[in-house]
């Protein structure tokens, strides 16, 4: 290798490692959890260092998005460490993604939690609760995991992600921070509240059992998730993130006044694609617990756009939405504190005289991640819309695209 390019090699990588990983007090928008940020940033850098250079059973990185491939990761923001508020209570979130997939057929999901529990979060735990685990406005650490899962459909292998959370309280993960002793570690999983893909679940209904009285299946068959089959699974459904965005009016309004500036910009350049309805400018919405910055468009379709309310819906999407998610995402940063785009559309449907025209509301809302994946062409129209919420008339709908636009009732 040419001494030149070895070096940009060894810097590319470096850049990579070094990059921050703790969120910036700027960048939270609640003043008292603003405050701790600020407080502690040293701590918080310090225990990133520790999380990031622990050597994991297989590549762990830290993100600010769950689901990513492991070359998505590499490239996208790694800022995960922040003080957030969760049901009222003050906790301290780390968000990562962790490359490695265990088989469905020989790992219950008790097991898969606990494996992940054991080879990643309780070293996070560690490296936090050692240095904030005295602040006394601390209530509990939240750290979400993202694993895979490889299992067979219609006998062919695919693997998915598996999205695990714990809300482990201070006191429990101080306990278990000090703890060499896997019983006492595993039964802290009994006093933490466990998320599955945003589903709360109970492990182990045998709570009187220790970890080394259990029957432990044979050895799981674990495979590094860099090896996804090249087929495409279908996407998971659209899960509300676990430590909700506040979607208070207040909340809202803040987060607006902080991206008013690129919504002008997002009026101004796509206005003449968009045509964005005059009295309705750009806005933050809440929905499924989760915030949609909501576009306001009308669509028109030809005379022969017409159809059932699907098709219409469909072709709304296929010829009109869809041209504009590569410029408008090609707007946006990486690291934006709200989680998707609703295109609300009417659709206006030309007839043979002014008043003999059809007008539809159609919603289309759109998660960020997924957005992004169809902006480099890795997923599909369907998939795109697969992975959020369509509304038509106020009425959530399912829609195929090929089938609907079919459809000329």
């Amino acid at each position: 290798m040419h001494k030149g390019s070895f070096v940009l090699a060894v810097l590319t990588v470096f850049a990579l490692e070094c990059r921050p990983q703790v969120l910036s007090p700027p960048e939270i928008l609640d003043p008292p959890m603003r405050a701790l940020q600020q407080q502690h940033f040293t701590e918080l850098k310090a225990a990133a260092v520790e999380i990031t250079s622990h050597q994991y059973p297989f590549r762990f990185y830290l993100s600010r998005t769950l689901d990513l491939t492991e070359r998505q990761e590499q490239l996208t923001d790694q800022r995960s460490i922040r003080f957030s508020n969760f049901q009222g209570r003050t906790v301290l979130q780390v968000t990562g993604n962790y490359f490695a997939a265990y088989s469905e057929e020989t790992m219950s999901r008790n097991e898969r939690v606990k494996r992940t529990y054991l080879d990643v979060v309780l070293p996070i735990l560690r490296a936090m609760a050692s240095r904030l685990g005295a602040e006394p406005q601390l209530n509990a650490f939240a750290i979400e995991v993202s694993h895979h899962v490889r299992k067979k459909v219609l006998g062919v292998t695919v693997e998915n992600p598996e999205n695990l959370a714990l809300i482990i309280p201070r006191a429990t993960a101080d306990k278990v921070a000090a703890s060499s002793n896997e019983d006492e570690q595993v039964a802290a999983l009994l006093e933490s509240r466990v998320y599955i893909d945003g589903n709360s679940v109970t492990l182990w209904p045998q709570q009187g059992v220790t970890a080394s009285e259990r029957a432990e299946p044979p050895a799981p068959a674990v495979v590094n998730a860099s090896s996804i089959l090249s087929a495409t699974p279908p996407p998971a459904p659209v899960v509300a993130p676990l430590l909700a965005r506040d979607l208070s009016p207040a909340a809202l309004q803040l987060q607006q006044t902080a991206y008013q500036g690129l919504m002008d910009r997002v009026v101004h350049e796509l206005d003449g694609d968009a045509h964005f309805v005059s009295y309705a400018p750009p806005m933050l919405v809440g929905f499924h617990a989760m915030s949609y910055l909501q576009l306001s468009i009308i669509t028109n379709l030809a005379p022969q756009g017409g159809g059932s309310q699907y098709r219409i819906a469909a072709l709304a999407f296929d010829r009109h939405v869809s041209h504009l998610i590569r410029p408008l995402i090609a707007m946006f940063p990486q690291d934006l504190e709200f989680d998707g785009i609703v295109f609300s559309s009417t659709v206006r449907i030309a007839g043979k005289t002014a008043d003999s025209g059809i007008s539809e509301s159609v919603e289309f809302f759109l998660p960020f991640t997924e957005l992004r994946r169809f902006e480099k062409y890795d997923i599909t129209g369907q998939q795109l819309i697969n992975s959020g919420f369509v509304l038509i008339n106020g009425e959530r709908v399912g829609l195929e695209l090929q089938s609907a636009e079919a459809d000329l009732r």
